[in-house]
């Protein structure tokens, strides 16, 4: 009986352990993003960068890197967005032991030029970076991370560019690791919910290995 005993209390053991790890790995309950069910690679890729030289891949890496789609001349969507991660910044920054980065990628290769893109993402701080190209690399990158931006007719000189307002996060091994969601209201424009989108982030911070 004491050899049974033994060996119930190894197996009770075993199970708790088992129990426990299903627990802490369990992916965390968020509000407004979604954790892919397997981080995602990004396909290589070379962009225009405000930062450096130019951003590739291997920019990405060390770091959690918020993208999202955007342009200069944008009316609502991309200042509110910009504004709202300057403004939560250090709330995101103090979430983490890793550097955090900012990309607006320019769907407006007509109009944001390298100096005119410097300008907007300087204004808001040190950890914006502003990357672009021209449609024909830049097109494949952007909807290879599961975004979409409208492209004018070439006669066009005035006009809007509708793209996606989600944001998209890049873990510090330079994969996709979630998708924030924007908030839709009626007779507003789309964007990001500034509580929700920390409060998840915060979450996903912690429970990243």
């Amino acid at each position: 009986m004491r050899v049974i005993f033994v060996i119930f209390l190894a197996l009770a053991a075993v199970a708790g352990a088992t129990l426990y790890s299903n627990m802490t790995n369990r992916p965390p309950q968020l509000e407004a993003a979604r954790i892919y069910d397997s981080s995602r690679p990004l396909p290589e890729f070379v962009l225009e960068s405000t930062h450096e030289a130019e951003a590739t891949l291997k920019s990405l890496e060390g770091q959690w890197t918020f993208l999202f789609t955007g342009y200069t001349y944008c009316p609502d969507i991309c200042p509110t967005t910009m504004s709202l991660l300057k403004s939560r910044y250090e709330e995101l920054a103090a979430s983490t032991d890793y550097p955090i980065k900012i990309w607006m990628i320019s769907v407006d290769p007509k109009r944001d030029g390298l100096e005119q893109l410097t300008r907007y993402v300087n204004f808001f701080g040190d950890d914006f970076i502003g990357v672009r190209a021209e449609h024909a690399e830049l097109h494949p990158f952007v909807t290879s991370i599961g975004m979409m931006y409208s492209i004018p007719e070439p006669d066009e000189e005035v006009y809007e560019v509708a793209h996606s307002a989600a944001i998209v996060l890049v873990n510090p091994e330079g994969r996709q690791h979630a998708i924030f969601q924007p908030v839709h209201r009626p007779g507003e424009y789309t964007t990001i919910e500034p509580n929700l989108f920390v409060n998840d982030f915060q979450k996903i911070a912690r429970a990243y290995r």
